[in-house]
């Protein structure tokens, strides 16, 4: 098992701006400029992962590290594939704190988008690593709880997978298979020849966290 606790997240005051749309609100951006600041050193990136070698592949479950994951998409995935990566990363609960307390709903929509932005500059650094170690080209994802293929109970089996992930970077699951903190994610990257979105197979529409668009003809292939 890896553990990555330096990583590097300077938040973007540009993006954030603009996923807070208050490009042409001063008096606003001001004030969720001066947040944003504020939080940086509430944010405390860390990830874990793992180089993991499919054993075995079934019509819809792979055994990964002697752990069945139970997912028909997943499985054809990895068809050719013959090591995987499970993850999970977290940008701690500080800023989550900080969010429950307050008593301003403007500043907790502020602090949501923030911790999102920031889980989005972790994933790419991790992405990039998983390039230049490992020598991949094009990866994809899959996180249970995405779709109902892979539903969330897998949460457990993949967390087994990694050992002791509270131990190592802080991250539990609750009775709901729901990590805490909540900006967390988890799931598994695995080379592909060909882009993967999860989004690709969800009909809906306006999501924030949406990263490619929904694809009718792939969802019908998929069922």
């Amino acid at each position: 098992m890896e553990k990555i606790d330096n990583i590097p997240v300077d938040l973007n005051l540009g993006e954030i701006r603009k996923r807070l749309h208050l490009e042409k609100r001063e008096k606003e951006w001001a004030h969720a400029k001066a947040l944003v600041e504020a939080v940086q050193p509430l944010i405390k990136p860390r990830a874990v992962y793992k180089v993991s070698y499919i054993e075995s592949k079934h019509d819809n479950a792979v055994r990964i590290e002697g752990v069945r994951l139970v997912s028909r998409l997943l499985r054809e995935h990895l068809d050719k594939a013959i090591r995987a990566f499970p993850y999970v990363f977290t940008i701690g609960g500080e800023l989550e704190k900080k969010a429950r307390v307050s008593s301003d709903l403007l500043d907790q929509y502020y602090l949501d988008i923030i911790g999102n932005a920031a889980m989005t500059m972790i994933r790419k650094y991790f992405e990039d690593r998983l390039r230049s170690v490992y020598g991949l080209d094009t990866i994809s994802y899959m996180s249970p709880g995405s779709l109902n293929d892979w539903p969330i109970e897998q949460q457990r089996p993949l967390f087994s997978i990694l050992g002791d992930v509270e131990a190592s970077i802080g991250v539990s699951l609750n009775k709901n298979f729901l990590m805490i903190p909540s900006k967390s994610v988890s799931g598994i990257y695995f080379p592909t020849e060909i882009s993967f979105y999860s989004c690709q197979l969800c009909p809906r529409e306006n999501c924030p966290t949406r990263k490619a668009p929904y694809d009718k003809k792939l969802a019908k292939r998929y069922r």
